[in-house]
């Protein structure tokens, strides 16, 4: 056996070379030449596909619509319904304690709880969880 061949597969982009080889020497090593291009190298082509791309793109827009979207918006509304509390609404506490609101200064609501006793109480504005009489 005086020659050795050696098969290589070339890139699809890149033009067909040739590689040589020269028989095996007295020595028993071979030597195997590949003639240089001067043709720019292959553009690298990217880890992702321009759609993936695009998956991704709409799987950050759907987290931020979940995660941060929903909660500040339902704050905001939080925010308008205590500021638009008035005298004779019915509210309900964060605690479940349901009564009308008497007397409204700057954190703290006056709240009328029974009736026949006139029991009334104070809180913060923070402790309301939602206006009765508007829904």
């Amino acid at each position: 056996m005086n020659s050795i061949w050696i098969l290589a597969q070339a890139d699809g982009n890149s033009a067909p070379s040739s590689i040589s080889s020269s028989p095996v020497a007295a020595e028993g090593e071979a030597t195997t030449t590949v003639p240089s291009s001067e043709e720019a190298p292959a553009t690298p082509r990217s880890a992702f596909p321009p759609s993936q791309f695009i998956f991704l793109g709409l799987m950050f827009v759907l987290m931020y619509l979940i995660l941060f979207r929903g909660p500040r918006k339902k704050q905001q509304q939080h925010k308008q319904m205590i500021q638009a509390l008035a005298k004779n609404d019915r509210i309900q506490t964060i605690g479940g304690i349901i009564g009308t609101v008497i007397d409204i200064k700057d954190d703290e609501i006056t709240l009328k709880i029974d009736e026949s006793n006139n029991t009334k109480m104070k809180i913060v504005r923070s402790a309301i969880s939602r206006n009765m009489s508007k829904d």
